[in-house]
């Protein structure tokens, strides 16, 4: 079953190695709130920990919503985490009551320990930049997407890079999204930079993340069924459908392009339900296992929680298999 909360629903999610076992971050909300669309205004981050990613030990809760006022009263939504010379790093997605969660922003939390974390004093470090990306305008989208960060560090150059969940500034309203990039030299000071992918296909492209299979780049994002563009319905003909997608790229930057048209999961009438938010892990042996979050099965009702892995591979022609 993966990790299911008594209390609590999860969704989106990220995954620590360090080391010894593997810690699973995720949003939650309580299931009291019975309607699973209310989750987002109700969010912390949780946190459970595991020796093989099925057995999992759920721990304190990593972060909470600021005080009243602050940039991130609101929640605290989808993140990563990375480590910097013993500390870890937690970039993460903040919303601000006064501004009715409408306008995304980024922030810094630090820890010695994955355990106990300190939100950064001059927080949000991360905002949108008009020169690339649209700010908030009712008329386009329905917020201001600036979220869902994914940090890595280019082990060439040794910058700090983040793909972020965003909107480009021109095009139709409906095909706007893109994986917008950042680039940061200690994770504070960040440099927005244009989006590593184009746009065309999709109003969002969201929850990001990035690994390398043999010589191949792969962009995992996942898409709801009301973030397909005009044109890309218009091109395939068929019903939309949510689900996980990837792009793929002979650079660690990019561009990242769609190679198939076709989703990796996404069918809500699958045994698995529908699932969202694909990450992956790969373990000390080398194998590549896929995670996901799972939203529902076919009656709809939201379930929210996380899948067992299943194992991830890549046929020869690069196109990504899961042996389910």
């Amino acid at each position: 079953m993966g990790l299911r909360l008594v209390n609590q629903w999860l969704w989106d999610f990220w995954v620590v190695d360090d080391g010894h076992n593997y810690h699973l971050f995720y949003l939650q909300a309580p299931k009291s709130l019975i309607d699973g669309s209310l989750r987002h205004w109700n969010t912390s981050i949780g946190h459970a920990i595991s020796g093989d990613l099925i057995h999992w030990t759920v721990l304190p809760d990593a972060l909470k919503v600021g005080l009243p006022g602050e940039w991130d009263d609101y929640g605290t939504w989808t993140g990563s985490i990375i480590k910097c010379k013993d500390i870890w790093y937690l970039l993460y997605t903040g919303i601000k009551k006064s501004e009715s969660g409408l306008i995304q922003r980024i922030g810094l939390a630090t820890s010695d320990d994955l355990l106990h974390w300190t939100k950064y004093p001059y927080n949000p470090v991360l905002c949108a930049d008009p020169k690339w990306y649209e700010l908030f305008d009712p008329t386009f989208w329905h917020d201001q997407a600036w979220r869902d960060p994914w940090v890595f560090c280019h082990p060439q150059t040794g910058y700090f890079h983040a793909l972020i969940t965003a909107r480009c500034a021109i095009g139709h309203p409906s095909g706007r999204g893109v994986i917008a990039h950042a680039r940061s030299h200690d994770l504070i000071d960040w440099e927005v930079l244009p989006p590593l992918t184009q746009p065309g296909e999709f109003g969002d492209l969201e929850v990001p993340s990035l690994f390398k299979i043999k010589n191949r780049y792969y962009l995992l994002f996942s898409v709801l069924s009301t973030s397909h563009s005009q044109a890309r319905l218009l091109r395939l003909g068929e019903e939309p459908v949510t689900g996980i997608h990837y792009m793929v790229a002979d650079d660690l930057l990019g561009i990242f392009n769609l190679t198939t048209n076709k989703f990796l999961l996404g069918d809500p009438t699958d045994p698995m339900g529908l699932l969202y938010c694909g990450k992956t892990v790969q373990d000390r042996y080398g194998q590549w296992w896929f995670l996901a979050s799972r939203l529902s099965y076919a009656d709809n009702n939201f379930v929210g929680e996380l899948i067992n892995p299943i194992s991830l591979s890549v046929d020869h022609q690069g196109n990504l298999i899961l042996q389910r």
